[in-house]
């Protein structure tokens, strides 16, 4: 099962410096010129978890298998994109094939480092590309709605019922609101938000690139970001990416964790943005340990355990008979799997069970 998340923003916010400390390469050149980046640079972060170390620890794993996801960092956009300005058309076709936006927008000053719009204002250069991803939706949804409209003129239910969900999303672009606020009521109508491919129906994340100095606290302009990512019902994290560079080139977690102290941070920024990135796709973890591993899987919330199952092995979930279930905090506490059966606390679950987050499972299956 495999998620990413695309890197935009307008050229010179930091986006490819961000990804390469995300993915600690260089991969994505970083240069101070428009469109730096052309082609998209992916890849694969682990999510860090403490939890699954210390799974590993009492299961005595020989190897630990972290859960992952997939950054892409897609070409700066700029105003006009929609109608093929600067790299729009390939921009677009990118970021349609992610599963989530992390939007950079600049909230640091910096004479060395040319602004595309001449000056420093986030919520402008957000208005921009959000602007431009409405107006790129409006007119494929436009498209897609008149077909649709035909098609219903039939009498047939099925296609009036998507016709009439997909006039409502258009008529939300038409009033500059992007898809995502259009919130489906059945599963039909989750079937037609996918079946649209709109850009604004993706989740949204903002990160928020300042200065050294700001990296703690943040400024005013990244107040800003946070109280117009708050209205959107969307997060927002703050960073700097020169310093996720810096600890990115640090050879241990030893030189990690002093750097850390010294400029006042308890973790690298990079680690809320891939919890955030998970939390905006609807993600969870749960866990597998075993003497030859310990190993985190993901799965959206909700899943219920044949569908867990099948995140190993698409024959586990078509077999599955039950999973067994042991709650983390009891495994931590009572130290051992048997100590959690002792205590009555190991469950054996059917095919309704909802898994949660931090469920430490074993599937029985019949093949």
């Amino acid at each position: 099962m495999g998620f990413n998340c695309g890197i935009v923003g307008l050229p010179n916010v930091g986006k490819s410096t961000l990804f390469n400390a995300l993915t600690a390469t260089q991969a994505a050149q970083a240069a101070n010129f428009p469109f730096c980046t052309i082609e998209p640079n992916k890849g694969i972060v682990a999510l860090p978890d403490a939890r699954l170390d210390a799974i590993a620890a009492i299961g005595k794993s020989q190897k630990i298998v972290p859960t992952q996801l997939e950054f892409v960092d897609i070409a700066g956009l700029v105003k006009g994109a929609s109608k093929g300005e600067g790299l729009g058309n390939q921009f677009l076709a990118n970021i349609r094939e992610t599963d989530a936006i992390i939007h950079v927008v600049r909230c640091f000053e910096n004479g060395d480092i040319t602004h595309v719009e001449g000056s420093v204002d986030p919520l402008r250069d957000a208005e921009i590309i959000d602007t431009e991803l409405m107006l790129a939706d409006l007119d494929s949804v436009t498209k897609q709605a008149d077909n649709l409209s035909k098609k219903a003129k039939s009498g047939d239910k099925e296609f009036k019922a998507q016709y009439e969900f997909t006039a409502r999303v258009k008529a939300a672009l038409e009033e500059g609101k992007a898809a995502r606020t259009v919130v489906p009521d059945t599963e039909d109508e989750k079937r037609y938000m996918k079946l649209l491919q709109l850009m604004t129906s993706k989740p949204i994340m903002y990160v928020c690139n300042v200065n050294e100095e700001d990296a703690a606290g943040g400024n005013e302009w990244t107040k800003k970001v946070e109280a117009m990512a708050k209205a959107q019902g969307a997060q927002a994290v703050v960073i700097s990416a020169a310093i996720e560079s810096e600890i990115a080139q640090l050879a241990t977690p030893e030189e990690k964790k002093e750097f850390l102290e010294t400029i006042g941070l308890s973790e690298p920024g990079l680690n809320k943005i891939i919890r955030a990135g998970f939390e905006i796709l609807g993600l969870q973890t749960y866990f597998t340990v075993g003497p030859k591993e310990a190993r985190a899987w993901t799965i959206r919330k909700g899943a219920k355990g044949p569908e867990a199952a099948g995140v190993i092995h698409s024959d586990f979930e078509k077999n599955y008979i039950r999973a067994e279930v042991m709650n983390y905090d009891d495994y931590i506490a009572l130290k051992s799997e048997q100590a959690v059966k002792d205590a009555g606390k190991y469950r054996s679950e059917g095919k309704d069970y909802v898994v949660k987050d931090g469920d430490i499972i074993l599937f029985r299956t019949s093949a």
